[in-house]
């Protein structure tokens, strides 16, 4: 397995009503040449977690910290619901049971041109 020490939560950027899935994110992400989604979870507008990339393979989600993080998408742009919020924090806390030194983040901690996920992920996690 590989070290992984960071989750690095991600908006899909599509309309806050969407019913975006994570077949669609998946193809989006293979038309852009890429071989699976970038992302391991997507968290969908109901709070379901869907499994995208495998937690064993590399992600494709964050320049530069792909290797050693789990990418985690939430389904729309800015008005995120209490079910997605509870599915996050829960998501959260298993990776924490598996990966010990895992720490949250924001993609846009990492990349100052992103704003994604548009919310303070460590007011939603602690």
């Amino acid at each position: 397995m590989r070290k992984i020490d960071k989750h690095i939560i991600h908006c899909s950027d599509t309309a806050d009503d969407s019913n975006v899935t994570v077949e669609m994110i998946r193809d989006w992400h293979k038309e852009r040449g890429w071989n699976d989604i970038g992302y391991h979870f997507v968290i969908l507008r109901n709070g379901n977690i869907m499994k995208g990339r495998e937690v064993e393979k590399i992600g494709a989600h964050c320049k530069g910290y792909n290797a050693n993080s789990i990418g985690t998408c939430l389904v729309g742009r800015v008005s995120f619901n209490e079910e997605q919020f509870k599915s996050l924090q829960n998501l959260h806390r298993i990776l924490q049971n598996t990966f010990p030194d895992i720490t949250v983040h924001g993609h846009n901690e990492f990349n100052n041109k992103k704003s994604c996920p548009n919310f303070n992920v460590k007011k939603y996690i602690n």
